[in-house]
C-alpha cells in the first residue's frame, strides 16, 4: 500500500498513515513532504506496534514488527 500525502501539511500524513494500517496487512510506503512528518509518522507506527524506516528524503516504510503481537505486547 502506498500513501502518496505529498503537500499536506501535519497532522493529515499521520492521520492518513492511522487509517491505513487498520487495514494494511503487509508494509505501507508514505511520500511526505511536511518537515513534522517523519516525526509523526514514526510515532504513529511505534503507537500501533509496526517499525519505521526512512528510505529517503519524505520516503517512509512502515511495516508490521514481528516482536508485537496483535495485542499490542511484545512477545517473548
Amino acid at each position: 500500500m502506498r500513501i502518496d500525502a505529498r503537500g499536506m501539511r501535519c497532522p493529515w500524513p499521520a492521520l492518513r498513515l492511522a487509517k491505513a494500517l487498520r487495514n494494511a496487512d503487509d508494509a505501507v510506503e508514505v511520500l511526505a513532504d511536511d518537515p513534522i512528518a517523519p516525526r509523526e509518522l514514526e510515532n504513529v507506527a511505534i503507537a500501533a506496534g509496526w517499525t519505521f524506516e526512512t528510505i529517503a528524503p519524505e520516503h517512509f516504510r512502515v511495516a508490521r514488527d514481528p516482536k508485537v503481537n496483535g495485542l499490542f505486547t511484545r512477545t517473548p
